[in-house]
């Protein structure tokens, strides 16, 4: 089975530009405090790095 990441938003994406809060949507979060277990891709890893000042991420 591949790696998973554990993305928690730990900051809310008001205020922030719209390709940020495009990027918490596309990661499946919408609330403070949300988490989503996703694959551990390149594109995943890539959205995490856009937005790196709103996430916390672990690996499972």
């Amino acid at each position: 089975m591949a790696n998973q990441l554990l993305v928690t938003q730990i900051r809310s994406g008001i205020g922030t530009k719209p390709k940020h809060r495009g990027t918490l949507r596309a990661l499946g979060l919408r609330k403070l405090g949300q988490s989503n277990t996703l694959p551990d891709r390149p594109e995943i890893r890539g959205m995490i790095a856009r937005v790196p000042h709103l996430v916390d991420v672990k690996e499972v």
